[in-house]
């Protein structure tokens, strides 16, 4: 007897009940025909929006208005999403062939599309700021 069948029918029922689906194939006709590249879109999690609530006066553009705004903004690392042209630099770089002054070695988490902003200011004047807080982020470079 295995493992599985000496446990009551109920615990095997519970158990099957909480595995992992497996992942669905794509279905618009512009993926199905290729193969999804599970490792790419672990590197899209690296990269990241997150939101901080802050008022518009400490967002250091001039405006006088204490007003709160949503401000999104990308975080993580870009490591998983290095191409050949970021492997042969950084390895130019590492034997001596290239100078490091400023030069990136690897993408960066950055905005792809932003969103505008607006809010009332302290002279109950609207204000809006365009490309202010990001509305996707990725890895560029």
């Amino acid at each position: 007897m295995n493992e599985a069948s000496d446990r009551p029918l109920l615990d095997r029922e519970e158990s099957s009940r909480w595995r992992r689906s497996p992942l669905a194939e794509p279905t618009s006709p512009s993926t199905s025909r290729r193969k999804t590249n599970r490792k790419k879109h672990v590197v899209f999690r690296d990269c990241r929006i997150e939101k901080k609530q802050i008022r518009v006066r400490d967002l250091g553009l001039g405006f006088d208005s204490d007003e709160i705004v949503l401000f999104k903004y990308c975080v993580g690392t870009c490591q998983g999403a290095r191409g050949n042209y970021d492997l042969a630099l950084k390895a130019m770089i590492e034997n001596g062939s290239m100078s490091h002054r400023k030069v990136s070695t690897q993408p960066c988490c950055r905005p792809t599309r932003y969103e505008t902003v607006s809010f009332m200011d302290a002279q109950t004047i609207w204000q809006t700021i365009r490309r202010l807080s990001a509305a996707n982020c990725s890895c560029v470079g």
